[in-house]
């Protein structure tokens, strides 16, 4: 148990409503979320597949021959968080999917509130759908904030490094997050770490230091056989220090979007719902054999 989650329950204080606040600045707001109709399970899947990607008849091409999985962020869900880079690949001729996690009870349509590890469950399920529907041998995941570090739990633990070719992370949180600073103050608000960690699990595992990150990164930040890329930008308010998103090892690329395009003012949120610079280096890393040079125009 984390020091900060012994404390007994007290009520919440400006400060909390403060730090639950900038949690939900993950991705598109949970109002957001709710708000869309898109997003209960049925309805999701219409809309996707209407959108060009969830076609479960979709046969990889020889150009594309991976399916890729896309794995939404905190507080999003398989449709909202993806509005534009799904189409986008599937106009490149890539079968995508998209799926939902993380839900809690009576919370149907905002994911990646529940424990890490039990998502990365649903992913490892997923996979194996897509998989199966597809015929293809492995798949490529492509993920924004929680939906970027999520999969690694899935590569170490859950079999999942001999199922996945790439991952792509658009602003995870690999190591964690200290969210400005604001996580530090936690011993400070006795029952709030508490209250976090019982209501909303996938929130506290992404604390930097939590017990689950601390898991998650030992022995090292990946796996043999699988190629990594992350796109960070500068500007992020939510994945802190932004430099922390980045990983070490083999068949790992790391790319600053500010590198990529000096103009870009895109933060966490943009960087991963609407940004077509970064879009397009996702599509550079799927296909590094085809790539090309990614700029302010791309």
């Amino acid at each position: 148990m984390l020091p900060w989650t012994r404390a007994p329950r007290a009520r919440r204080t400006p400060f909390a409503a403060l730090l639950l606040a900038a949690l939900a600045l993950v991705v598109p707001t949970a109002a957001t979320a709710t708000a869309a109709p898109t997003a209960s399970a049925p309805t999701s899947a219409q809309a996707a597949t209407s959108r060009g990607w969830n076609d479960f008849s979709c046969k990889p091409s020889t150009a594309h021959p991976r399916p890729v999985v896309l794995v939404h962020g905190t507080f999003a869900n398989s449709v909202d968080n993806w509005l534009v880079l799904a189409p986008y690949l599937v106009n490149r001729g890539y079968c995508v999917f998209s799926l939902d996690y993380g839900q809690l009870p009576g919370l149907p349509h905002i994911g990646g509130l529940g424990p890490i590890d039990a998502s990365a469950g649903q992913l490892a399920v997923y996979v194996d759908r897509v998989l199966a529907a597809t015929g293809a041998p492995e798949a490529d995941l492509v993920g924004h904030s929680q939906g970027g570090m999520m999969p690694h739990y899935y590569l170490k633990f859950l079999g999942g490094a001999a199922k996945v070719n790439a991952l792509v992370g658009i602003a995870p949180d690999n190591h964690g997050t200290t969210l400005l600073g604001l996580t530090g103050l936690l011993p400070y608000f006795p029952g709030l770490g508490h209250l976090i960690t019982e209501k909303t699990p996938g929130l506290a595992d992404q604390v930097a230091g939590s017990r689950f990150i601390t898991g998650l990164t030992a022995g090292g930040d990946t796996v043999p056989g699988v190629r990594y890329t992350v796109i960070a930008t500068r500007y992020d308010e939510v994945v802190t220090p932004y430099r922390t998103q980045y990983l070490d090892g083999p068949d790992v690329r790391n790319v600053l979007l500010q590198d990529l395009c000096p103009l870009s003012l895109s933060e966490h949120v943009a960087i991963g719902t609407i940004d077509r610079v970064a879009f397009h280096e996702v599509a550079n890393a799927l296909d590094p054999a085809h790539a090309t040079p990614t700029t302010c125009l791309s």
